[in-house]
């Protein structure tokens, strides 16, 4: 029995079949009891937020072409990325790192764009940074996406007065002369700033440091997190490196305290190693079951850190934001390795589905999550090519998902077979659910076995369904993609025969398919 999620208001992505299922690979039958007398925690539109860092394209030429440039633009904002990304309702962006922030200097982009210097981004590549996209140019961005700012200090080379003097800079109302310096660069009115963290990765890009000292070097910085009592940011914590439990242990025993927030950072490779991850494109079955089994790592994961932070924090305020998270592998070949670009196949799909399935089980404790990244980065929701765009995968499961947010989660009990390869074994079905303002059940269903697909009968305890809608996402291969030339290979379809069944639901899920059901 695997326990998951539910939002009722069922939105089931499940994809029509490509081709007719063979009588060697038999539908399984797979029973979810989706507790409707149960709700939990609310799960927090934030869930659902992005990253967006200097890094290779994803914000030059995927967000931003500057108001001269021949692509469609909304002062230097590509119109297309901004159309998408706000349908796609992004709650929440983090800003500029990533390893980035801790080598930005919030003054170099600032002012006339001309005469901001042109320094080296020596954490990616050795480039040129323009310092063209500033603070100014994010927080108009977030703005004109209807998203809220998550901004990442600079720890590594920065100091307790920069960090404070930026924050100045973007709140004050008053006549100082940070604020009148922002008056004088564009902006008469403060921005509101949400969140604010105390530096990336400081175990690692950040500054090498251990668990112990950055608790220090935190609550110095932390003390100096102001602004005025109606705009002052929640502290985030620059938490641990996956499973590295000291690390959060040290932090919560040392510096709970002054925190609102306390990161954490984990990727799935399919190999499991850093200096050969695993191809994006033309992998094998071994390579998918891997990546899957990878990715349900996660719940374990947060257990372990949620479980230590209840222990200095049993009311949960403190909220876990694992704001980096996706898949993570070679760089697509004949690209700059340093710029991160990878394709997004109906892999990533499937498996951004298993990852947001398990942040709302833990929606007590997990308060936001931004996968790595927004555009042409790591598992992107977007990809550019000059004035071409192209929507992934993973773009369609956030918009499949786009009902879960600020949903009351509803548990949900799903008794499914193995999807096994050799010694690999997963669950074949996942389920997560919520409830919605107006009652409906969203109902998302993920069939992880490539071959086969899945007889699905839905009880709802506590309610009975009177109809059902929904949509799916699948395609004839592990590793389709939406390209430039074929921008909608992978798209999402209405789902077929989803019925109501003696007051809950019956309904085919096909193979490797993320399916949302919309159940009333």
């Amino acid at each position: 029995m695997d326990r998951a999620l539910g939002t009722l208001a069922l939105f089931v992505l499940v994809f029509s079949l490509p081709w007719p299922v063979m009588a060697d690979t038999p539908s399984p039958a797979v029973d979810v009891t989706v507790h409707a007398d149960q709700p939990g925690p609310k799960i927090d539109r934030d869930l659902y937020g992005q990253f967006a860092e200097h890094l290779g394209r994803g914000i030059y030429e995927g967000v931003w072409v500057g108001e001269g440039s021949s692509i469609p633009n909304t002062r230097g904002f590509r119109n297309d990325v901004l159309a998408a990304l706000k349908a796609l309702g992004v709650p929440v962006v983090r800003w500029p790192g990533g390893c980035f922030a801790d080598i930005y200097h919030w003054r170099d982009g600032i002012g006339p764009r001309s005469s901001r210097p042109v320094t080296i981004n020596a954490t990616w590549g050795g480039v040129e940074e323009s310092n063209a996209f500033g603070t100014h140019e994010f927080l108009d961005f977030a703005e004109l996406i209807g998203a809220r700012a998550y901004i990442n200090g600079n720890v590594g080379t920065g100091t307790p007065q920069e960090m404070a003097d930026w924050i100045e800079y973007i709140t004050s109302p008053t006549r100082s002369s940070l604020a009148e310096l922002r008056r004088k660069n564009g902006r008469d009115r403060p921005w509101r700033l949400p969140f604010f963290a105390v530096g990336n990765e400081t175990w690692g890009c950040g500054g090498g440091m251990r668990a112990e000292h950055y608790a220090d070097v935190y609550r110095n910085y932390a003390t100096f997190i102001r602004g005025p009592s109606d705009n002052r940011p929640s502290r985030v914590a620059s938490g641990a490196n996956s499973g590295d439990v000291h690390w959060t242990e040290t932090l919560m025993a040392q510096a709970a305290g002054s925190m609102d927030a306390i990161t954490l950072h984990h990727y799935t490779l399919p190999t499991g190693r850093w200096d050969h991850k695993g191809p994006g494109r033309g992998f094998g079955e071994a390579d998918w079951i891997a990546t899957l089994q990878g990715t349900l790592q996660m719940d374990g994961l947060i257990a372990k850190h949620a479980a230590v932070m209840d222990t200095y924090d049993p009311g949960k305020r403190v909220g876990l934001f694992v704001d980096e998270w996706g898949t993570w592998y070679d760089a697509t070949p004949g690209t700059n390795t340093a710029f991160l670009e990878q394709p997004n196949t109906l892999r990533d799909a499937v498996a951004a589905a298993l990852n947001l399935g398990i942040f709302h089980a833990h929606a007590d404790r997990v308060r936001m999550a931004n996968i790595a990244q927004m555009v042409n980065v790591l598992q992107a929701m977007i990809l550019t090519d000059k004035d071409k765009m192209v929507l992934t995968p993973t773009y369609y499961v956030f918009e499949m998902y786009r009902p879960f947010q600020d949903a009351t989660f509803l548990p949900a009990d799903v008794a499914t077979p193995a999807y096994e390869l050799a010694s690999a074994s997963v669950p074949m079905v996942q389920a997560s659910a919520a409830r919605d303002a107006s009652g409906g059940i969203t109902l998302a269903l993920v069939n992880l076995d490539p071959h086969r697909s899945a007889n699905v009968k839905v009880k709802i305890a506590g309610a009975l369904a009177r109809a059902v809608s929904g949509r799916v996402l699948t395609a004839a291969a592990m590793d389709a993609e939406n390209t430039f030339g074929a921008p909608e290979a992978v798209k999402p379809a209405a789902l077929q025969g989803a019925r109501v069944d003696h007051g809950g639901v019956a309904v085919v899920l096909p193979a490797k398919a993320v399916a949302v059901l919309r159940i009333q």
